[in-house]
């Protein structure tokens, strides 16, 4: 293997804010102005904030601009959270609260062009069952401790689970500068630590 090959398959762990920083870190930079800071908190809770968007039944469309105003809030309101490590559950609120008067506001409109008034009874309920948020919560400690791995481990991770449609071992040996026969090894090596940063974490 050339050196070329073993520098391509080395993904550099970045030396500003970014995803894997702990959430109290993240928020501190970006309460100091840290442009980085806030992108890497944009990026840290995108999923989150589009997977709950979807399930209250927003179009990708109303998600987006959902999206937009979840950090809108951010902007103007992060200075005044107390804990500020608790940001999760505050975005995850924050983001309910956005998806339930978008979602009223949409059913207000249809109710008035069928002739229904005001009347809302006949839609069905604007809440997500707390199971629902409990998985997508579970879904995001995932991609932070995804985050917090070694870069060649979180690199191999993407590639394995998280590309559709899956790529093969051949190619993400080829992207990684990998052998092929090295990739289940180093996978199952790569899970231990996952799992490992996964024990004790909690939720909310």
């Amino acid at each position: 293997m050339t050196r070329g090959r073993q520098l391509a398959g080395r993904a550099s762990a970045p030396r500003g804010p970014h995803r894997g920083w702990e959430d109290k870190r993240l928020v501190a930079a970006c309460l100091k102005g840290e442009e980085e800071a806030w992108s890497a908190l944009v990026d840290k809770y995108k999923n989150l904030i589009y997977a709950i968007a979807l399930r209250y039944g927003a179009s990708s469309s109303e998600a987006a601009d959902i999206f937009q105003a979840v950090w809108l809030d951010a902007y103007s309101e992060l200075d005044k959270l107390r804990k500020t490590g608790s940001v999760r559950a505050w975005l995850i609120t924050v983001t309910r609260n956005k998806c339930y008067h978008a979602m009223q506001r949409k059913r207000r409109i249809a109710a008035r062009m069928s002739d229904a008034g005001d009347d809302l009874e006949a839609y069905s309920d604007l809440t997500i069952d707390p199971v629902a948020i409990e998985d997508l919560e579970r879904d995001q400690l995932v991609r932070d401790a995804v985050g917090k791995l070694p870069p060649r481990c979180r690199e191999l991770v993407r590639l394995l689970f998280y590309e559709e449609p899956p790529i093969p071992y051949k190619e993400v040996a080829s992207r990684l500068g990998l052998a092929i026969g090295s990739i289940g090894f180093i996978r199952g090596r790569c899970l231990q630590k996952l799992r490992r940063s996964l024990e004790g974490r909690e939720l909310g």
